[in-house]
């Protein structure tokens, strides 16, 4: 009798443990996928054409909520934990119902889900979401490609739409956006990439991503998303930790096992930080992984006519992910607003419409900014009305993309940009660790 099995996730990790571990495998039957963190994930089907011959019917998505009577009705044996940036206490909070439930709870390694590529591979991973992942692979790729190296770049899996047409998806001009119809949040990871002529890779079947990036790469950079693990086994693992949120390398998961896997540590926002906070992960870090290297760095933050926020009344728009389950209050363009001299950051709450005023009530501790939200076509619409609706002077975007492509912004606006920089006089330089793990 094959184990039935139903694994919890958020359409990324979820579809991978499946893919590398239970697809192949008649001892298990998957029997539902379950979704949560994402709006509107669920309700859809795991396609057979991915799913493989054991599934010629694909395989049910329902929501995370109605995991207890799926455990019954399905006669689960197994319950599969497989999404990223999720206090412990979360972890085992869901462990408990589903034991409560009479499965068994479980947590697959990376022995058993990473794969191991032909090429080079540098992976660069976080503790938490928001820690500066995005803008340590754009400083890794530089150093690639100044190496003489053509580098695919392959992004954390984000498929929110068609799972058979997101199978393997690869990004090298902005148009390459609309053609996938991308939400704001993939923009956001990929179109940094692109713009800096790196060729962008993402889907679904991370196999069959796999083969294509060795067949016209150099090197494969994992650029990973919330707190996860690697898919792919690297020959260097890049752990970026925030000392704005010191203390939870050991609170999250998997971020705690980043913390003591990786080859590196990188502290960045080191000035926007107290030398406190910086001694605590410092001293963590020794601690937990104490044969990693370990890098202090800036998030060096960049204004094209950063002189025109001085004296305005501000909105701030700030990356999604990071002030929603990244839990942070403020990012780049706080920080950028106070440097420039604003003279108010306007709250946004009294103008939220539609889904936006939805993602305040899920996540009430999101500070006086507007995270840019826009997972489907509501979202983006909703968006663009409460930006032109807040009464400010001007607009300060600190998401990573150029947003006045995918909304009409009535406001004056200025971006912000924000880029890795290492302090000075350290006796690890990420140069040096990225040459010895592609062999120059």
């Amino acid at each position: 009798m094959s184990r039935r099995v139903i694994i919890m996730g958020a359409a990324g990790r979820d579809f991978h443990n499946f893919n590398v571990f239970y697809r192949p495998k008649p001892e298990y039957q998957v029997v539902a996928f379950t979704a949560t963190q994402i709006p509107d994930i669920e309700g859809r089907s795991y396609p057979a054409s991915i799913a493989g011959s054991l599934y010629p019917k694909g395989i049910p998505i329902y929501a995370e909520e109605d995991l207890p009577r799926l455990i019954r009705e399905l006669n689960a044996d197994d319950v599969v934990f497989a999404y990223s940036d999720v206090s412990h206490e979360y972890v085992m909070h869901r462990a408990s119902l589903v034991i409560a439930n009479g499965a068994s709870f479980i947590l697959l390694g990376t022995r058993d889900t990473q794969l191991k590529p032909r090429i080079p591979c540098i992976a660069i991973c976080a503790v938490r979401t928001g820690s500066g992942k995005s803008q340590t692979t754009r400083a890794v790729a530089k150093i690639c490609r100044d190496l003489g190296l053509k580098v695919g770049i392959v992004r954390h899996p984000m498929p929110y739409g068609d799972l058979e047409k997101q199978r393997v998806q690869r990004f090298v001009t902005i148009d390459d956006l609309k053609k996938y119809e991308c939400t704001i949040e993939e923009c956001e990871e990929y179109e940094p990439h692109v713009v800096q002529g790196s060729i962008v890779y993402a889907g679904v079947d991370y196999g069959d991503i796999l083969e294509a990036v060795q067949k016209e790469c150099d090197v494969v950079l994992w650029d990973g998303g919330n707190n996860d693990l690697p898919f792919y086994k690297p020959n260097l693992h890049i752990v970026v930790a925030d000392p704005l949120r010191a203390g939870h390398e050991v609170m999250y998961h998997p971020g705690e096992a980043n913390f003591r896997s990786a080859n590196l540590i990188i502290v960045n926002k080191c000035n926007d930080t107290t030398p406190d906070q910086i001694a605590e992960l410092t001293k963590r870090a020794k601690e937990l992984n104490p044969k990693a290297g370990f890098i202090l760095a800036n998030s060096a933050v960049s204004v094209d006519g950063g002189e025109r926020i001085k004296g305005k009344r501000v909105l701030v728009i700030e990356d999604g992910p990071t002030m929603t389950h990244g839990g942070l209050k403020s990012g780049a363009g706080v920080s950028a607003a106070k440097k420039y001299g604003a003279t108010e950051i306007v709250d946004p709450r009294p103008w939220l419409v539609g889904r936006l005023a939805e993602t305040f009530r899920i996540y009430p501790d999101i500070g006086q900014v507007l995270p840019a939200m826009g997972y489907g076509e509501e979202q983006v619409h909703d968006l663009e009305k409460t930006i032109n609706a807040v009464q400010c002077d001007l607009v300060v975007s600190a998401t990573p993309i150029d947003i006045t492509r995918l909304v009409t912004v009535k406001h004056p606006i200025v971006r912000v940009g924000y880029e890795l920089e290492e302090r000075p006089g350290q006796k690890v330089t990420l140069a040096a660790m990225v040459k010895q793990a592609v062999g120059k």
